[in-house]
């Protein structure tokens, strides 16, 4: 799969923290998310999922999750916001690729993005946790339109 390194920028995110398998959870947390940001008027600018642990290591039950929109520095949540945090995604280099998900099936692409990404002579994976933007409302058109995004470092030799 095609990507590239970049460097990103710090986003401030306000969304909800889910836990468990997250073929169930991101599905409830964006459904959870857009019922908040239409009710309380969110300016919305990124919707994005953000994912705290690799599902070859850790139970689908204990899966971690963001389900977040991007919104500008200082936001504070509205009244009425109850389970909503706000937290961040660190600035640093990134791995990035896009990817059009048909069938609800995201962990192939993912799983095509880490396997290029472990094969990268230059750089390795670093720990922060990986992320993707959604550039579409899939629920609309049948197929969802993403980028995706893997923290990396420069490799020491």
């Amino acid at each position: 799969m095609d990507y590239s390194i970049k460097q990103e920028n710090r986003r401030v995110v306000a969304g909800f923290h889910m836990v468990g398998p997250w073929e169930k959870t991101v599905k409830q947390g964006f459904e959870q998310l857009a019922m908040w940001v239409n009710g309380q008027k969110i300016p919305a600018r990124e919707w994005v999922a953000v994912y705290y642990d690799n599902p070859d290591q850790v139970p689908a039950e204990k899966l971690r999750c963001d389900t977040v929109v991007t919104v500008d520095e200082g936001f504070t949540p509205p009244a009425n916001s109850e389970g909503v945090i706000v937290t961040e995604i660190a600035a640093g280099l990134y791995a990035k690729a896009q990817a059009r998900v048909i069938g609800n099936d995201f962990s192939t692409p993912w799983y095509q993005f880490f396997n290029s990404v472990l094969q990268d002579n230059e750089h390795e994976i670093d720990e922060k946790p990986c992320f993707e933007l959604y550039l579409n409302d899939g629920n609309k058109d049948g197929h969802w339109d993403i980028e995706m995004y893997v923290s990396v470092k420069k490799r020491a030799f």
